[in-house]
């Protein structure tokens, strides 16, 4: 058994296995780390625990010391003037007339390396940059092209929820979304309604997806609905045609607005038939 600690570099980042050594931590201390780009700094988010020697990526990096007010503060630091390299970076970029877009800017803890994020529709020659921003900043440069969905994990914003974005606030990882789970979740297909900042499908669709599959399975009438209604479906109520606005499988209930005076109202599945074309 092997002596690991969970370790995070960014908000909502991936989490990094580290040997504590004879050091004592806990979650939310901060700690300076050897990595494979430099030394950084990082917070603890799992406690010292024991794995398998076959559960860990070997080697097995080490624990420097435990951070102090001397380190934060060089950590700010480094924030302060990977902004000055940002808005150098956008005007070298503009003077080499690359189409790329600059997202985020960052220094190693060390300031060994300076990292630059962009996103770009192809490939992009940045050679002449690369060259320009290392006789700049005295320093090693790294260029590294992400896609959309790191691109609004970096930014954030607001979802069409009204929070701040997922990737943004605890996903570590992406998992993969697929239209199958919206169609589960009898959601509207409208690419407007079921993608996110970045585009592509929403990673919330994934989180109620396993609920939505067990409910499908709880009675034949559920069955039965969820294969023929959809958000959406145009049905016939006893009190006339209508469109169907949601479908609560568990519960048994459509909701419908009523053509005549677009109110919404509550029926049981056996109230409602599709409506034949």
């Amino acid at each position: 058994m092997v002596k690991v600690i969970g370790v995070r570099f960014k908000k909502a980042g991936k989490i990094y296995y580290f040997n504590p050594k004879d050091l004592e931590l806990s979650v939310g201390d901060r700690v300076i780390v050897e990595t494979s780009r430099g030394v950084e700094f990082g917070e603890v988010v799992i406690g010292t625990k024991e794995v398998r020697e076959e559960d860990v990526i070997s080697p097995l990096k080490d624990v420097i010391r435990k951070a102090s007010e001397e380190d934060e503060k060089v950590v700010e630091e480094n924030r302060i003037k990977a902004k000055e390299a940002a808005r150098i970076a956008e005007k070298k970029i503009e003077e080499h007339g690359l189409e790329m877009k600059l997202v985020d800017v960052e220094y190693t803890f060390d300031r060994s390396k300076l990292i630059f994020y962009f996103t770009a529709d192809g490939r992009v020659d940045f050679r002449e940059l690369v060259k320009d921003l290392a006789a700049i900043f005295r320093t090693r440069i790294e260029l590294r092209q992400i896609g959309v969905r790191d691109e609004a994990k970096m930014i954030g914003g607001l979802g069409p929820c009204g929070r701040i974005v997922c990737c943004h606030t605890f996903l570590g990882e992406f998992d993969p979304v697929s239209i199958k789970m919206a169609k589960q979740q009898n959601l509207s297909l409208n690419p407007g309604k079921i993608s996110g900042l970045c585009g592509r499908l929403m990673c919330c669709l994934r989180f109620e997806y396993e609920n939505y599959c067990e409910e499908a399975k709880c009675c034949d009438a559920c069955k039965e609905a969820g294969e023929i209604l959809n958000v959406e479906s145009k049905v016939i109520t006893p009190l006339g045609e209508g469109t169907v606005v949601s479908l609560d499988k568990e519960k048994g209930i459509v909701t419908v607005k009523l053509a005549d005076n677009e109110k919404q109202k509550d029926f049981s599945l056996e109230e409602v038939q599709p409506k034949g074309d």
